[in-house]
């Protein structure tokens, strides 16, 4: 660590820790559910651990992308962050807004549209943190060195934050309210949100792999082209069926086909930097989350996406099982792994840790990486049996729940093993064990913690 402002990524890294336990167990609690319908029916409803699992989901992640930056852009703009107060004051309003949201759902106050279900004030709240931080971002990066990937990072992280706005509008017209829904949700995770993982990505593979910085930003500004190019006009892949002119049936099915390729090249990126890479970094467990993100993302945004994508198989599949495959490969891959990525690189540095036992940190990405994709391959034979049934022969919809609750069971299993994986991922940063080193000269090697 070369600047003393990195610091405050710490601070963000723990609180994105505490909500990222909290999400896997109340997604495990709601797959229980699953099983067991009316299990807390009446002391936490379905729907309210739901919003408390995919909200604790989104700002969790949030936190990591912004305690990523605290530490990479002084690293890359060789100097210290703009104003160290003002990113402990966005935390904190951040915290006090989640806490406020999840108070607000426990008593039943919430939006109802889903993933923003946030009360207004709390909205405004999120806003005027993202307003901060990219005042002290921004100002940090025009004051310093300005690389590849800052540029992307702030081009990023300045598209979501602008995006939230549509958030504020809820108009009377369904189709209105979707479209802008949509502005948020789809253009967040399939376009901004890519550039952002492409960044910390690119930083994490320069650290770990010793690749010239030209090479690893040419790889940048292609995936981050080819992201912006199909995730925009991909968003019509939502526009099918919620009443807006049928040309989006053609340009959502074209353009989301294409949505494939940054997550390959993303992929493609990853391993070619490790061929080439000329160090022998000691930080093994960083690596293994950085090339386990880059793949997962692939399968799960690209290839279990492009699955169901087209319309003449979205018209039947929309809305099952599958989109839950989808949804939770892809979200892990893409933006869950890669932050414990950054999180497993920089903690050890910011605790003075290094080097540092990684061996628990190891099990817990083959845990949680075991579990997710089983848990995707049990949703997915799921959600075509339920499309077959529901959609095609037109059973009720309920007993076609019925016949898949095996699949629920399986669902549950798997979502203990990511569950145990988490606490020992969270377990293994916060409780950073030194490795032992052997020094030269000596037979005997230096006790580690």
């Amino acid at each position: 660590m070369k600047y003393q402002s990195q610091k405050v990524a710490m601070a963000y890294f723990v609180c994105a820790m505490a909500l990222f336990g909290i999400q896997v167990l109340g997604g495990l609690l709601a797959g229980w559910i699953y099983v067991s319908p009316n299990f807390l029916s009446e002391l936490l409803p379905f729907n309210i651990i739901r919003m408390i699992h995919t909200n604790a989901l989104i700002v969790w992640l949030l936190l990591g992308f912004f305690g990523a930056a605290y530490f990479l852009v002084p690293e890359e703009s060789e100097r210290e962050i703009y104003s160290v107060k003002l990113a402990y004051i966005q935390l904190a309003i951040l915290m006090i807004g989640t806490l406020g949201a999840v108070g607000s759902y426990l008593v039943g106050i919430h939006g109802g549209r889903e993933f923003l279900e946030q009360p207004l004030w709390v909205k405004f709240g999120i806003l005027v943190a993202a307003l901060i931080f990219l005042f002290n971002i921004s100002m940090t990066v025009l004051a310093g060195k300005k690389t590849a990937i800052t540029n992307v990072l702030l081009m990023g992280l300045w598209l979501l934050s602008l995006l939230w706005i549509f958030a504020f509008i809820n108009p009377d017209n369904l189709s209105l309210d979707k479209m802008y829904w949509w502005f948020v949700v789809h253009l967040w995770v399939e376009a901004t949100w890519e550039l952002v993982m492409a960044a910390i990505l690119a930083f994490l593979l320069l650290k770990l792999t010793g690749v010239d910085r030209e090479v690893v930003e040419k790889w940048l500004y292609v995936i981050v082209a080819t992201a912006l190019f199909s995730g925009i006009l991909g968003t019509g892949h939502h526009f099918y069926w919620i009443g807006l002119p049928g040309y989006w049936q053609w340009v959502g099915s074209i353009f989301s086909t294409f949505e494939v390729i940054p997550f390959f090249l993303m992929m493609s990126f990853a391993f070619v930097m490790v061929w080439k890479g000329r160090k022998n970094h000691p930080n093994k467990a960083a690596l293994l989350w950085s090339l386990g993100s880059s793949t997962v993302a692939f399968f799960g945004a690209g290839v279990w996406g492009f699955l169901h994508t087209l319309h003449g198989v979205n018209f039947y599949s929309h809305g099952t099982q599958i989109t839950a495959a989808h949804g939770h490969l892809s979200f892990y891959g893409a933006y869950v792994a890669l932050n414990l990525a950054m999180f497993t690189y920089a903690m050890p540095m910011l605790r003075n840790r290094e080097p540092y036992n990684q061996v628990l940190n190891m099990v817990s990405f083959w845990l949680m990486t075991g579990g997710m994709a089983f848990m995707t391959f049990v949703l997915t034979f799921a959600g075509t049996i339920q499309t077959h049934m529901q959609r095609v022969v037109g059973d009720y919809y309920m007993d076609v729940q019925d016949a898949l609750s095996i699949f629920y069971l399986m669902r549950f299993g798997a979502g203990v093993a990511v569950v145990a994986g988490a606490i020992l991922f969270i377990y293994s940063m916060l409780v950073v064990r030194k490795r032992e080193v052997i020094t030269p000269g000596s037979a005997n090697p230096v006790a580690g913690e």
